[in-house]
Formats: C-alpha cells, sequence, structure tokens
C-alpha cells in the first residue's frame, strides 16, 4: 500500500450544522452538501492542503454504506490533529473554535515534550488537537 491518504471522513448526526461549522465558524473552503438525489449520498467535502481533503457524513449512512450497525459515538477513537507555526496561532484557533461552538476540552499549554497544544471538541464530539511543534517546519 502506498501512504496517500486523500480524504479523512468523519460521521455527523445533522450536515447542516456540522456544514455550518466547519464552513463559517473555522473557515474551511467547500462548495457544501453535495449528493442529496442519492440515497445515503448527502456528504461534504472540505480542501485542505493539497491532495487531502476532509469529509462529513451523515453517521447512518456511513453505517449503510459500509454494512455495519451505528454504534454509540466514542470520542477518544482518534483525534485530528492541526499542525500550525506559532504558540499564537495555537490560541488564535483554539479562540476560532470556541467561537464557532467547539467545547475546548484542553486549553493550549505548553506541553511535556517542549510543544504547545490545546484540544477542541467539534458538534459531533470529534477531537481535535491544534498543536505546534517546535521540530516542524512547514513548506506552503
Amino acid at each position: 500500500m502506498k501512504p496517500r491518504i486523500s480524504v479523512i471522513t468523519l460521521g455527523v448526526d445533522d450536515l447542516e450544522r456540522s456544514l455550518k461549522f466547519y464552513k463559517e465558524g473555522l473557515g474551511l473552503p467547500t462548495i457544501g452538501i453535495v449528493g442529496q438525489e442519492f440515497e445515503h449520498g448527502a456528504v461534504a467535502f472540505f480542501d485542505l492542503q493539497t491532495g487531502l481533503k476532509l469529509a462529513i457524513w451523515n453517521r447512518k449512512d456511513i453505517a449503510h454504506d459500509t454494512s455495519k450497525d451505528q454504534t454509540p459515538i466514542s470520542p477518544t477513537e482518534f483525534t485530528i490533529g492541526h499542525n500550525v507555526e506559532s504558540k499564537e496561532e495555537v490560541d488564535m484557533v483554539m479562540e476560532q473554535a470556541r467561537k464557532a461552538g467547539a467545547i475546548i476540552t484542553v486549553p493550549a499549554h505548553d506541553t511535556f515534550w517542549g510543544g504547545y497544544s490545546g484540544y477542541f471538541q467539534d458538534p459531533d464530539e470529534h477531537l481535535w488537537e491544534v498543536v505546534w511543534n517546535p521540530a516542524w517546519e512547514f513548506t506552503e
């Protein structure tokens, strides 16, 4: 398998609410909900960095598509790391998420490994870590 992850799909309970959070609240670019003409097809895609998209899709539709029973939410199954270029940017993104309606689960703080990070939950309880790692540089 070649390392080519191109879409990260989050299961959501209310597609419109999640669209508003990510588009208006966090400012992620999207054309909005597509696929509404298909049963189980409504989804929204957000452009992240080159070659990577975030998708939001109703949990019930993911369950249908994968032939799996829908299970209770467990926010600790995984986290999404959003790396930024400075401590100040961590604070800025955390505040933007809070204003968009996110729940701050861990306020931004200095980490034991020398970085700076905080956690928030989106409206569907997915955990996002906003993190500055002094050892990582960005080329955009």
